[in-house]
């Protein structure tokens, strides 16, 4: 296993980590040498295994120690087992305690859940590729389906992969065999609760990450509070800047110009505000300015950086970031042929649109089209992105390009008198309510114009009384 220096903070912010704490010391007490559960060096297959515990042993051990029945005791073996403070030698998919002489061993406790190191599908990849060095390509369904997946979600770091497994393999070699199998259980016993097999449920399920651990003490003192103040006050001036810069673009807080076509039957807004529109509107013009996703998510002014950079003969880097997004929002069939455009067009040698980036980032996305997938040039792409906008987008709102535009852009007339008279006119009646009352008057009128019935009238008075 690859040694974990990052903390997760799933398992570490859950309230259930004083539950596995407690359970962390019941374990250590069933480990004493005195107290504890009896073990034995027991066979497996030709091999001897040291420590060895039964299932009937724990159970009873539990029951005697805790004071609880059978039953109860079975289900505290079985949470100990899902958990993976114990795992079995024989019936390793099964996480379940036996109450019979089934073979059980104490789990390392570099592997116990209360270690919060987060079970990462790099480590994984490498445990599954060392599995299939060892046993020649034999791993279990469930498992050669998770190995095709992770090839594909990690082709970018497969060599690195490959040589951990084959490193850890040799390492393991030199071990004797009993430490070898010992090492080999522990380490499966732990992917099959991180990693169950398909339609099984996996007791490391803790739903969503908490950001806040509810569990911690609040740190009080003068420096605590400054810490928390100099954040609150950072939030406030990014709303406060976020606010400045957006209240005039704001739809709630600025008018409608030239009028709103919700309000009224003008559809000035929506022919001024088209996607390819000729001319925009200096509203629209100066929200390019704000940043440079605004500007690449304006199609107006994609074509009018287009026209910048083409005369700064830079136009491959914007055309490579298009192609880049199609790809990898593009259907899943026309990847591989999206891929092979894109090597031609902007990264084989010699290529016509050929861009500019370093030469550890062009070796990893030319490695990872030999197979393609969706966010294969993802490490081009950002570094293509980051290229422009900290250099060509503030070289554009400089550039005459973008002065002509500004220049050129219209200013919408604010709203008529007739936008102002449908803001003040009250909502009219609906045609149906009024459908409705018309046609109980002419049911009132039929019922009041035609001949009375005495008898029925009198028994309805009747009735009444």
């Amino acid at each position: 296993m690859t040694i974990k220096f990052i903390r997760d903070h799933g398992q570490h912010y859950r309230p259930r980590m004083a539950c596995l704490a407690k359970v962390e010391a019941m374990v250590l007490e069933m480990q004493d040498s005195k107290s504890g559960v009896k073990s034995s060096e027991q066979k497996l297959n030709i091999t001897s295994i040291p420590h060895v515990v039964t299932g009937q042993d724990i159970l009873a051990w539990i029951a005697n120690h805790m004071k609880v029945d059978a039953q109860e005791a079975q289900t505290i073996g079985t949470m100990l087992v899902a958990y993976g403070f114990i795992y079995p030698l024989q019936d390793h998919k099964k996480l379940i305690l036996k109450p019979d002489v089934s073979l059980y061993r104490f789990q390392t406790p570099y592997f116990w859940p209360v270690q919060k190191w987060k079970a990462d599908n790099t480590d994984y990849a490498i445990y599954l590729a060392k599995r299939n060095i060892r046993k020649k390509g034999t791993l279990d369904v469930y498992e050669q389906e998770y190995y095709k997946n992770l090839h594909k979600w990690l082709n970018h770091k497969w060599d690195f992969i490959v040589m951990q497994a084959k490193e850890q393999y040799r390492a393991g070699k030199e071990r004797n065999k009993a430490d070898r199998v010992v090492f080999d259980c522990q380490e499966r016993a732990y992917w099959i609760v991180h990693r169950p097999p398909p339609r099984t449920h996996s007791a490391m399920d803790y739903g969503v990450d908490r950001l806040i651990d509810p569990n911690a003490e609040e740190v009080k003192g003068e420096g605590a509070h400054g810490v928390r103040l100099i954040c609150l006050l950072r939030v406030f001036f990014r709303i406060l800047k976020h606010m400045t810069t957006y209240k005039d673009h704001d739809p709630f807080l600025a008018p409608c110009l030239p009028s709103n076509p919700w309000q009224t039957d003008d559809s000035s807004y929506w022919d001024l505000n088209m996607r390819n529109v000729e001319i925009p509107t200096k509203m629209r013009v100066e929200r390019w300015s704000f940043s440079f996703f605004e500007l690449l998510n304006d199609p107006r002014g994609r074509t009018d950086f287009k026209v910048f950079l083409k005369k700064e003969f830079s136009g491959e880097n914007l055309a490579f970031w298009e192609a880049a997004e199609e790809m990898k929002w593009g259907t899943a069939s026309s990847i591989s042929e999206k891929a092979q455009t894109i090597f031609k067009t902007f990264l084989a040698p010699g290529a016509p649109r050929w861009i500019n980036i370093d030469g550890r980032t062009m070796g990893l996305t030319v490695k990872g089209l030999e197979h393609p997938h969706r966010y294969v040039l993802d490490a081009a792409q950002t570094h293509i992105f980051m290229l422009m906008k900290k250099d060509t987008f503030y070289r554009y709102l400089k550039s005459p390009v973008y002065k002509d535009i500004q220049k050129k852009a219209l200013s919408p007339a604010p709203p008529s008198q007739l936008e102002q008279n449908a803001q003040n006119r009250k909502p009219g009646i609906n045609p149906i309510i009024i459908w409705q009352q018309e046609e109980e008057e002419r049911a009132k009128a039929a019922a009041a114009a035609g001949p009375i019935d005495i008898k029925k009238l009198m028994a309805s008075k009747l009735d009444r009384k």
